[in-house]
């Protein structure tokens, strides 16, 4: 079974495709298949791994999944493409429970192959942005370190416990990335300090820095770690992804130590 992560924020120009795109290719070279969802109609995430838009989205074309699936230039590393369809857009975000039921079916049952899937949300709190919470297990929160990032951050924090409450009981913060981190700046790390004062350990230990690497690479269709290997941004994803991994294995194992619920 998959693990369906959604990378989420309301807010533009945080990092969140950025992060899906790396972690899933990070996650490719550990040996796990990862497979990136674009739902975003900006298609970002399908254009900066090296695949062009469909004409119609995939979810709702009507087509076997997994025929639909594109291979990158990684080993390991997939997407399901974005479409840029306003059409697709409303009606991927259709506000209905039979929506969300329908696309969780979907990423669970022919895309259950996959070890991780990660969905990429538009820069919303929209109905496209429910449907995807309302499909996953958990959620990731790219936030930037800089001015307002604490009141983003509450809004689709509050987003992702209603929709645990109304929706999707199986969703969890899984964890929150701070991403264009100079530690040059003051501000940036009062923000830092701030964000892990309140969120504690959801607030991944890895820190995504500045580097013009990790701006460069969606434009060659490329993560960083293929793009730059050395740089001080592939360097950062690899390391998240050592979380993420690790987390997983801590949840495992405290599943397996848990006694069984009535």
């Amino acid at each position: 079974m998959a693990r369906i992560i959604s990378v989420a924020n309301q807010k533009g120009g945080v990092g969140k495709t950025t992060t899906a795109i790396n972690v899933a290719a990070g996650l490719a070279k550990s040996g796990r298949s990862a497979l990136v969802v674009d739902v975003d109609p900006q298609c970002n995430a399908t254009s900066g791994l090296g695949v062009e838009p469909a004409a119609r989205h995939p979810l709702l074309a009507g087509r076997p999944l997994l025929g639909e699936v594109s291979a990158t230039s990684q080993p390991g590393l997939f997407v399901l493409p974005g479409s840029q369809s306003l059409a697709d857009a409303d009606a991927l975000s259709a506000s209905n429970r039979q929506r969300a039921s329908a696309l969780r079916q979907q990423l669970g049952g022919e895309l259950g192959r996959f070890d991780y899937v990660l969905i990429d949300c538009p820069p919303s709190l929209g109905q496209l942005t429910r449907a995807a919470l309302a499909a996953s297990g958990e959620i990731y929160i790219p936030i930037q370190c800089e001015y307002f990032a604490m009141e983003g951050l509450s809004q689709i924090v509050e987003l992702a416990r209603q929709c645990r409450s109304r929706e999707n009981p199986r969703l969890e913060i899984g964890g929150i990335v701070l991403t264009m981190f100079d530690p040059a700046l003051e501000l940036a790390n009062e923000v830092a300090s701030e964000v892990r004062e309140y969120f504690a350990e959801t607030v991944f230990e890895s820190i995504i820095p500045r580097d013009v690497a990790i701006s460069e690479a969606p434009s060659h269709g490329r993560s960083v770690m293929d793009y730059a290997p050395r740089a001080r941004g592939s360097r950062a994803y690899t390391e998240l992804v050592m979380e993420v991994i690790d987390r997983e294995s801590s949840s495992s194992r405290t599943r397996a130590g848990s006694p069984a619920r009535a």
